[in-house]
């Protein structure tokens, strides 16, 4: 009986080891919902939103949304915001991979005074799985996206996944 227990005690540890295999899942397990979220379908060319990408520079440089402007991840610059985002009223989306980074960044911006802040559900992933547009850091469109790591990979289906962006082939 004691084996028994430590069995399932054992793959029930394990289970959580290999994490969320769904963008759902991780941001259910990941995100505290404190910054309202915006479907990549309510994101049109006729929206007024200025984009804030809260990945890595190398993940950004590799793809983005159209117009994002590269903010970075979870440590960034708020004088840097200042100047890109004068007003407070304006309506502001960050993403990242697929929307964990970019909670913690659109917190930030929330308690600076920013008034419409939204976090893209399912990040740049979502975005690309859905089959919408990325582009390289010279404008061009692309398929690459970066996947931050093989295990956040696993939730990018419908693009070239690209870890080391030194490599033509990841």
């Amino acid at each position: 009986m004691k084996f028994l227990l430590q069995f399932f005690i054992s793959l029930f540890c394990l289970y959580g080891l290999y994490g969320q295999r769904t963008i759902d899942e991780a941001i259910r397990k990941f995100n505290d919902n404190t910054v309202p979220y915006i479907k990549v379908e309510e994101l049109t060319p006729n929206n007024q939103f200025v984009l804030l990408d809260t990945r890595e520079k190398v993940e950004f440089e590799v793809s983005h949304l159209n117009n994002a402007v590269w903010l970075g991840d979870i440590v960034f610059d708020m004088d840097t915001v200042s100047t890109i985002l004068s007003y407070k009223n304006t309506p502001i989306v960050v993403y990242c991979s697929i929307g964990v980074r970019s909670e913690e960044v659109g917190e930030k911006l929330i308690k600076k005074g920013y008034k419409q802040v939204y976090n893209l559900y399912g990040g740049i992933f979502e975005w690309k799985n859905k089959g919408f547009k990325v582009y390289d850091s010279n404008g061009q469109e692309t398929d690459r996206v970066h996947a931050f790591n093989k295990h956040w990979g696993k939730m990018l289906t419908n693009a070239t996944k690209v870890y080391d962006p030194k490599k033509q082939n990841n």
